[in-house]
């Protein structure tokens, strides 16, 4: 078994269900669990998922329950929504507005006045990782958020990082500007680590010892266009594309041996998760159409190549023993 790092990006709702519907497909395949990543990262809605995995949950218990239907996941899961914004303009004036008057861009949303409070989104983690959610994973885990005053990601868990409890954390990395106020932690207004990047995959580099293979799953990074998109989606795209390509950069130039593979969305999880990201109610039909295209895109020789030379240690059958739960 090869050491391993797992980079879990930002994409919303339907994101996170791509993400846990892959990893699934991933350990169904070869055995391996990713919550033995040497290091994980996660930037927003990947904050949650690896919230998740590091505190060992199963993947399909942490989108939907035994007893739970599609509208009843929905439903638990708009609980994020759950508290209205309260305006912060003086943060918003000094740190958004003006700031975007002298730098057009997305700084002008940072600490914008937004519907919903960041705080139910620490309380959803709480509600679903009971007590883990109190405390910091046991192994390398990097949560990442953008801090609003210094203009600056925010990678807690890192050395030099503010010490917080995971469900903070996450609820930083995941103030979406203009949806959620920015999540303030001792003071410091935090919002969406995708503001600077949706990946973040250079974090891996953290870690003393070089990788093996590096898995990136990145929901707004992709390589082709999306059918019928909308003109924010392709944006999202060729931005996080963008990003992305930087960071894996950095990575081969420092660690040349390591191998990285980068899974993106298969055509049907993709068409299932557009075109709002936020949409509770289209995380089960993602979760759903990403098992059932990621198996086959597992079964590519380059990937079952790389995932039987690094996850399977020799153990693994080939993709024919796996089948999707019914």
């Amino acid at each position: 078994m090869g050491r391993i790092g797992l980079v879990l990006g930002g994409g919303g709702i339907t994101g996170a269900a791509y993400e846990l519907a892959t990893l699934m497909a991933i350990e169904m395949a070869t055995g391996w669990h990713p919550n033995d990543a040497e290091i994980m990262v996660g930037t927003s809605a990947g904050a949650s998922v690896g919230a998740a995995l590091r505190s060992d949950r199963p993947h399909l218990d942490v989108l939907v329950r035994s007893h739970e239907s599609g509208q009843d996941v929905a439903a638990r899961i708009r609980h994020i929504y759950g508290r209205r914004g309260s305006p912060q303009l003086g943060r918003w004036i000094r740190h958004g507005l003006v700031a975007g008057l002298r730098r057009p861009g997305l700084t002008f949303a940072l600490g914008s006045p937004a519907p919903f409070d960041s705080n139910a989104i620490a309380d959803w983690i709480r509600q679903q990782l009971d007590e883990a959610a109190e405390r910091w994973p046991a192994r390398p885990t990097a949560i990442v958020a953008y801090d609003v005053e210094r203009r600056q990601r925010v990678a807690f868990g890192a050395i030099g990082a503010p010490t917080v409890s995971i469900a903070e954390a996450v609820a930083a990395s995941s103030a979406i500007p203009v949806l959620f106020n920015p999540h303030v932690i001792d003071g410091r207004a935090y919002v969406d680590g995708g503001v600077a990047s949706g990946t973040h995959a250079d974090l891996v580099l953290g870690i003393a010892e070089p990788l093996d293979l590096i898995i990136v799953l990145p929901p707004m990074a992709q390589p082709r266009p999306r059918r019928g998109a909308l003109p924010y989606e392709s944006l999202f795209d060729r931005v996080g594309l963008a990003a992305l390509r930087l960071e894996l950069e950095s990575i081969r130039g420092q660690w040349p041996d390591s191998e990285i593979l980068v899974l993106h969305p298969p055509p049907g999880a993709l068409a299932a998760m557009r075109a709002n990201p936020m949409d509770a109610g289209a995380a089960v039909p993602s979760f759903v159409q990403t098992l059932d295209g990621m198996l086959g895109e597992l079964a590519h020789p380059d990937v079952w190549a790389l995932l039987e030379r690094h996850l399977c240690n020799g153990a693994c059958d080939g993709l024919g023993e796996a089948e999707i739960p019914a």
